[in-house]
């Protein structure tokens, strides 16, 4: 494979519906000391039932933003009813896995632990406490749901991650692409490619 070569620079934005505004301000401004820095008003946009709507952004650091578009005059759109898990747009049914639902949601990281523990003390302070705390391989995360219902990580690395694991990265996605290509692929066939791939490409 030609590996391409790397021109961006980062997110510029994600962005998400809203049904509730003025929650995601408090949120994401009042709460979280994330600065409005942008927004589009605009009469309509597109489709000729395309409603008005506002686009509003807030930095969420390195240049990087996360925004929302409020319809005006939209009803609440749901994939599913009122009270099954998940956001304000995607819903999914009681028997759909915690873990599956959680997949879904933004993370941003911070420099140290100080910085991690005074957004949980915001969020603790708030209508939007802290779920989790959780220490993964290399970092450590707290998690909330915004008012919108979307899972929201802040994060911050316990280590750095070292060029080894960089290639032991991509031999794993090597690895997965490989198995997913076959018929029922499992983790212990992930593990069992990924080492014959070391073999094939590690030099003796």
């Amino acid at each position: 494979m030609t590996e391409q070569d790397h021109r961006v620079r980062g997110v510029d934005h994600v962005a998400f519906p809203t049904f509730d505004p003025a929650a995601t301000v408090r949120f994401y401004r009042d709460v979280l000391g994330f600065p409005v820095v942008h927004s589009i008003c605009a009469a309509g946009w597109g489709p000729e039932n395309h409603p008005d709507f506002i686009h509003f952004f807030f930095d969420i650091g390195n240049d990087d933003r996360i925004a929302f578009f409020y319809y005006f005059g939209a009803t609440p759109q749901v994939g599913g009813p009122v009270g099954e898990k998940g956001d304000v747009y995607a819903r999914f049914g009681a028997d759909v896995p915690e873990y599956f639902v959680r997949s879904r949601h933004l993370a941003i990281h911070v420099d140290s632990e100080d910085d991690l523990l005074e957004y949980r003390r915001r969020l603790d302070a708030s209508s939007w406490p802290v779920e989790m705390q959780i220490q993964h391989e290399t970092i450590e995360s707290i998690y909330t749901h915004d008012p919108n219902g979307y899972m929201f990580e802040i994060t911050r690395a316990m280590r750095p991650v070292t060029p080894q694991e960089d290639d032991d990265a991509a031999l794993t996605i090597d690895a997965l692409l490989d198995v997913v290509a076959g018929p029922e692929p499992t983790f212990g066939k992930l593990l069992a490619r990924k080492a014959e791939l070391i073999v094939e490409r590690v030099p003796v």
